[in-house]
């Protein structure tokens, strides 16, 4: 079991490592540049997928998080927490990534806008998170830490609706305008090419976190059984 484990992660990281470099590829190579940003708006193809990975990352700590506290399984903590870690990973790239597209198409690097505070807002409650996952005890961190991940993402739909129920500074969406939405056929080929490859490298990662998590957990057992008399 073991070994199957072991070979379908290595056939996965080299699969993924190929799809970067391909994505990577037709980032700077085959998508056009749009003739109003220019090269920065390349970040594109970085920061919305970013988004979209954030978003079911924690979306996945919920269910998972709502599962443990149904179940008492130590397995769903694991991916409850493995999965809000890579989203806050992912959140990060969309603060950072999004000031460096915003910086030279509105003139400043960051408003307080409603999208980009609510996603502040988000990536504070799961660094929340990850702190009680650090310093609190074993049943009581993994319980407090799913009642912060259910309520945590009850923010995500916020900041998803923000740029419709509010007039932002952020760009409305453009997939979903389809011929008149003015996004050249090659950028958005390049656009789900690059959503596929980032959605991989979330399960990729997730993946080894909790085969980590679980190895992690084995060995506080046996240590806990060698000290007891």
């Amino acid at each position: 079991m073991n070994r199957n484990r072991a070979l379908i992660d290595s056939i996965l990281l080299i699969l993924l490592g190929a799809l970067m470099v391909a994505d990577l590829f037709l980032i700077f190579r085959f998508a056009p540049v749009e003739r109003t940003m220019g090269p920065i708006q390349k970040i594109f193809y970085f920061h919305v997928p970013s988004a979209w990975v954030a978003f079911l990352a924690f979306f996945v700590t919920f269910l998972a998080s709502v599962t443990y506290l149904v179940t008492k399984r130590e397995s769903h903590d694991c991916v409850a927490s493995s999965s809000a870690a890579v989203g806050m990973l992912f959140c990060t790239i969309v603060l950072v990534t999004g000031p460096i597209w915003g910086k030279p198409v509105w003139g400043i690097w960051w408003t307080w806008d409603p999208r980009l505070t609510s996603t502040l807002v988000l990536w504070f409650i799961y660094v929340a998170y990850l702190l009680i996952r650090s310093y609190l005890p074993g049943a009581r961190r993994a319980t407090l830490s799913a009642v912060v991940g259910i309520f945590g993402f009850l923010n995500v739909p916020l900041v998803y609706m923000s740029i419709r129920w509010w007039r932002t500074q952020h760009p409305q969406p453009v997939l979903a305008g389809g011929e008149g939405s003015g996004l050249d056929p090659r950028m958005k080929l390049v656009f789900f090419f690059s959503l596929f490859v980032f959605t991989l490298l979330y399960y990729v990662i997730v993946r080894l976190r909790v085969r980590l998590g679980s190895l992690e957990a084995r060995a506080s057992r046996l240590l806990e059984e060698r000290r007891l008399p």
